[in-house]
């Protein structure tokens, strides 16, 4: 099986913004893993007001807290790229691998410290100052087009 990329969100806030990174996730061929709690009772109803169709056909990873999330990645010998208004490096200087997880905190919270630490990178997506982040769904599909984008993986269309 070929390497592919993945999102993974940790313990999301609003059901709206999970449904559309699912949609996000299923439109470009990537899974999305859900490290728990949730914010909200995560359940299909919950789900589809953003989601509408999109997101019941989104390959959903859950896990029920970071430990398990961080020891499968480990496992795997995947990297977990943190995004996060603090991080080190701007997107467009960040060099992805075929196999990343793109890490996206809570929307109230962001990451925890210890969560931040055990990172292999941390990126962020420049901005106008004085701003101090976007929306977590609008993140996700800048870094993961970005991070496709470098990978080879952006599915193509074909002309009509």
């Amino acid at each position: 099986m070929e390497p592919e990329l993945k999102i993974a969100l940790y313990q999301p806030d609003i059901a709206g913004n999970v449904g559309t990174i699912l949609r996000l996730g299923a439109c470009m061929g990537v899974t999305c893993a859900i490290i728990e709690p949730c914010g909200f009772p995560f359940s299909d109803k919950a789900l589809k007001r953003a989601g509408m169709d999109y997101a019941a056909a989104a390959d959903v990873e859950r896990f029920g807290d970071w430990s398990g999330f961080a020891g499968q990645a480990r496992d795997e010998g995947r990297r977990i790229v943190l995004m996060s208004s603090k991080g080190a490096s701007p997107l467009y200087e960040a060099e992805f691998r075929a196999d990343d997880i793109l890490l996206f905190g809570s929307e109230s919270a962001g990451v925890p410290d210890h969560v931040h630490a055990a990172c292999d990178q941390r990126i962020r997506i420049p901005m106008q100052p004085g701003f101090r982040s976007l929306n977590v769904a609008v993140s996700a599909g800048i870094a993961l087009s970005e991070a496709l984008r470098q990978t080879g993986q952006l599915p193509m269309e074909k002309s009509p």
